[in-house]
């Protein structure tokens, strides 16, 4: 595997270093940030490869995070992260990939290789008006 630098981004100092710890053991290189507006600020200063985003964020909300990195870096993919089963479809629009905390570390690593693949197709949720038409 070519070495891919994560930014992981969570108000959590201690899930921070455990995430940090875990994918440098599977041999990537890792930022980290405390915030939003920190990691905003990083990714001006330096190329990450992926970006882990934690749904549940003091300040900046995890949405907002996702809207201006898709904004500023559109083919960046972002991996979002959560203790929920179920998601506002206006996020899942904005991310590449959504992990289940339960899931990890397990499906993380295979998660950020196929969200950072070439050529890959992102998901999208399911559109409501389809599901109304097919129905009618």
């Amino acid at each position: 595997m070519d070495s891919l630098t994560v930014l992981c981004i969570d108000d959590r100092s201690q899930v921070l270093e455990l995430r940090k710890a875990t994918l440098e053991s599977h041999g990537y290189g890792v930022n980290i940030a405390s915030s939003g507006y920190t990691a905003m600020k990083m990714l001006e200063e330096m190329s990450v490869t992926a970006v882990l985003l934690e749904y549940k964020l003091e300040g900046m909300d995890a949405e907002a995070v996702a809207c201006h990195i898709k904004q500023r870096f559109p083919n960046l993919p972002i991996i979002l992260l959560s203790a929920y089963s179920e998601m506002p479809e206006r996020i899942l629009w904005l991310v590449d990939e959504y992990v289940m905390k339960s899931e990890m570390p397990e499906r993380l690593v295979q998660i950020i290789e196929r969200a950072t693949r070439p050529g890959r197709l992102r998901p999208r949720p399911s559109d409501p008006r389809k599901s109304i038409e097919a129905a009618a």
